[in-house]
């Protein structure tokens, strides 16, 4: 195994924690998967005629979409379970209620991948948590850590509660890369890992043996009707009035 030369994390745990990561994507995907959540053909359709695209790929974008979708909350998997393995095992992942805790620092940390994920409902939920959290030891401390934040920043959250401004220094809105150099005591630690990431993959890519993608929904819609658009509105509405004899 190649030296990645991160003092925050062995070369062992980092291989095997992208092992993991990479292990957990969606590589297979058939007809009952692809129209799970029910396919709209009409959609489809407008999307072929308006960005001139075939059915064929429409479809394949589709699939790939939604495979995707799965493999995002892979994602949140890689950056709040990396802690598990740095800052001298004081960082724990719960199973539930927050998502990575130091019980000896005291500080309790939500994690979102991106800075606008949560609505104003959410936000105030986890303030609203984070507040109740603090006011059990006066030590405490919770972060909202935002992997994609508007910038680099360690800074007090300020919500509005019942329409009252509210905030509290010892709930703070944290970028992923201050949180770093909070757990590492390194200030560039994120970005030295995030150069390293792409040669990690690669070696973890090159011990699996398997990881193409193994995508039947052309063939089993092409079991349906040879009219792979035809197919598309049958699996929809094929048991709707006259679509047993529906041509297009």
């Amino acid at each position: 195994m190649q030296n990645y030369n991160l003092s925050f994390i062995t070369n062992q745990n980092l291989f095997n924690h992208v092992k993991e990561t990479i292990e957990k994507y969606r590589f297979n995907i058939d007809l009952k998967e692809f129209n799970k959540n029910l396919i709209d053909p009409i959609k489809l359709t407008f999307d072929s005629k308006v960005y001139g695209k075939t059915i064929e790929q429409i479809i394949d974008a589709e699939t790939i979409r939604q495979m995707d979708k799965t493999n995002s909350n892979h994602i949140g998997y890689f950056q709040q379970n990396i802690f598990r393995y740095i800052g001298d095992n004081t960082w724990t992942v719960p199973t539930q209620g927050f998502d990575v805790i130091n019980e000896d620092l005291k500080i309790f940390v939500e994690m979102k991948n991106k800075h606008n994920t949560m609505n104003s409902s959410s936000s105030q939920k986890t303030y609203m948590r984070m507040q109740n959290k603090i006011l059990e030891d006066i030590e405490n401390k919770c972060f909202l850590v935002e992997v994609i934040a508007r910038a680099s920043q360690n800074i007090v959250w300020n919500v509005s509660l019942d329409n009252q401004p509210v905030s509290n220094e010892r709930i703070r809105r944290v970028s992923i890369d201050k949180f770093y150099e909070i757990v590492t005591g390194e200030p560039e630690a994120f970005k030295n890992l995030v150069e390293v990431l792409p040669k990690v993959m690669d070696d973890v890519l090159n011990e699996l043996t398997q990881n193409n993608i193994q995508n039947t929904v052309f063939e089993e819609l092409s079991n349906i009707d040879e009219n792979l658009l035809k197919s598309l509105y049958l699996l929809s509405f094929g048991r709707y009035e006259g679509f047993n004899n529906f041509n297009i």
